[in-house]
C-alpha cells in the first residue's frame, strides 16, 4: 500500500506553512534589532532592508524549487537557502543572549535612582555595539559550521561491554551509520565515500539506524544505489526513521531489500549461531501516525526469545530506551538527536529525548547515540561532528 499523493501533499503543505510563519518571525526579530534599532543612514537601512525580505523569500522559494528540478541542478541554490536558516538561527541565539544583555542594562538604571533615566545616546551606542558583536560573532560561528559540515566526517569507536555476551563473539564489530539525510544538498558522491569508509572498517555487521532519506525513491534512487556495495561478514540491516514516513516508507522498505539491505520492521534475527547475540530492529518511535501496520512494537519483535542470549536494538529515537530497559535489552543503537547538529540546538533536543549523544545507561541497558552520519537542513555542525561509530562489542561474562 502506498500513502495518498493527498496525504503526502497536505504533510508538505502544513510543513512548510510552519516553517514559512517562524521564519517571517525569525526574520521580524533580524531586521529589528540589527536595522531598524541602529538608526542607520536610510540608504543602508533601506538595502538592508530589501537584503532581509530577499532571505526570507529564499526560504518558501528554495522548497518550491527543490520539488520542480532535478537535485544535481538544484544543489548549489539549496546550500545557500539551508545555509542561510543556519546563519539565521545562530544569530538569533547570539541576539537572544544580547537581549539578556539589555535586560541587564535597563534593570541596572531602574534600580538605581541616582543613574537617572537612560540616555538615548548611550542606549543607542550600545544597541550598535551588540548588533556589531552578533553579526561578526554569527558570521564567524556561521563559517566553522559550515566547514565542520561539508568537510568534516569522523570515524568514531565506542567499546561496549554485554554482560550475556559469549565470550567468542568479544570483538564483534558493527558499523553505525544514521541521518544520513540523502536529498537535496546530500547526493551520491558523499554516499560513494560512506561506503568506501564503512567497508575500510571491515565490520562484522552494519546497521543503518533511520533517517537514510529526504525524498521519494524516484528522486533519490541514483543517490542511494551505492549502498548496494556495503559489505559485512553478517549483514546490512535498516530500521525506519521519521524522515522515511514523510519520504514515503513502504517504497524506501522495498528499495532497500533491493539493494540487499535487510529491513527490521519490529523482527528480530539471529547473528553468529548458537552462541551469538540477538538483533532487534523497530519502526520509528512515532510511526504509528502513518497508520497501515506501521509503528513500534518491541514486544513482537521479541516474543519467543532466549532472554539468556544477548540482545542489540536498532531503534532510531532514543527515547526507545525505557521500553527497551524494561524488556530486557543489552544495547540499543539510535540516531536521530544529530548531537544538536548546531550548538546550543543539543539543549533543546534534551527536552525531547533522553540522551542527545553518546553512551548512557538505563539500569542494565546501554543506549549509544550517534551524532549521525550527514546533517539535515543546514550544511552545518558545530559542537556535534559527523561520525561513522565503529561499535565494538565486548564480552563481560564470566570465564
Amino acid at each position: 500500500m502506498h500513502m495518498p499523493a493527498v496525504g503526502r501533499a497536505l504533510t508538505f503543505f502544513l510543513f512548510l506553512t510552519v516553517v514559512i510563519s517562524l521564519a517571517g518571525g525569525l526574520h521580524y526579530f533580524i531586521w529589528a534589532r540589527l536595522v531598524r534599532d541602529l538608526e542607520l543612514p536610510p540608504a543602508l537601512h533601506r538595502t538592508l532592508t530589501t537584503l532581509v525580505v530577499l532571505l526570507f523569500l529564499s526560504v518558501p522559494l528554495s522548497f518550491w524549487l527543490s520539488q520542480q528540478f532535478p537535485l544535481e541542478r538544484m544543489r548549489p541554490l539549496m546550500l545557500l537557502a539551508f545555509g542561510w536558516m543556519g546563519l539565521l538561527f545562530l544569530t538569533v541565539v547570539l541576539l537572544g543572549l544580547g537581549e539578556l544583555v539589555r535586560a541587564a542594562w535597563s534593570l541596572r538604571h531602574a534600580l538605581a535612582s541616582e543613574l537617572g533615566p537612560p540616555d538615548p545616546e548611550r542606549r543607542l551606542a550600545l544597541a550598535r555595539i551588540l548588533g556589531a558583536s552578533v553579526a561578526v560573532l554569527a558570521g564567524g560561528l556561521g563559517a566553522v559550521a559550515t566547514h565542520q559540515g561539508l568537510t568534516r566526517l569522523f570515524v568514531k569507536e565506542v567499546r561496549v561491554p554485554l554482560a550475556r555476551l559469549s565470550r567468542g563473539l568479544s570483538g564483534f564489530t558493527i558499523a553505525q551509520l544514521t541521518d544520513v539525510h540523502v536529498g537535496p544538498t546530500i547526493h551520491k558522491a558523499f554516499i560513494e565515500e560512506v561506503v568506501a569508509r564503512t567497508n575500510a572498517l571491515e565490520p562484522d555487521l552494519i546497521a543503518i539506524t533511520g533517517d537514510l532519506v529526504d525524498g521519494s525513491v524516484e528522486q533519490l534512487r541514483e543517490h542511494v544505489a551505492p549502498l548496494a556495495k556495503l559489505r559485512a561478514k553478517h549483514g546490512v540491516y535498516f530500521v525506519t526513521g521519521n524522515h522515511e514516513y514523510y519520504s514515503g516508507a513502504e517504497d524506501w522498505c522495498a528499495e532497500l531489500e533491493r539493494l540487499g539491505i535487510r529491513v527490521l520492521r519490529n523482527e528480530r534475527v539471529a547473528i553468529g549461531g548458537e552462541d551469538g547475540f540477538d538483533l532487534a530492529g523497530i519502526d520509528d518511535y512515532n510511526a504509528d501516525r502513518f497508520g497501515r501496520g506501521h509503528g513500534a512494537d518491541l514486544p513482537r519483535a521479541l516474543d519467543g526469545r532466549d532472554v539468556e542470549r544477548e540482545l542489540v536494538l536498532l531503534a532510531h529515537q532514543p527515547r526507545a530506551a525505557f521500553e527497551a530497559q524494561k524488556l530486557g535489552v543489552g544495547l540499543q543503537l539510535s540516531g536521530h538527536t544529530h548531537g544538536g547538529q548546531i550548538w546550543p540546538w543539543n539543549l533543546f533536543v534534551r527536552l525531547q529525548q533522553p540522551v542527545v549523544s553518546g553512551l548512557s545507561r538505563f539500569g542494565e541497558t546501554l543506549v549509544y547515540v550517534s551524532n549521525g552520519t550527514g546533517y539535515w537542513g543546514p550544511p552545518m555542525r558545530l559542537g556535534a561532528p559527523a561520525e561513522i561509530t565503529r561499535v565494538v562489542l565486548e564480552s563481560s561474562k564470566p570465564a
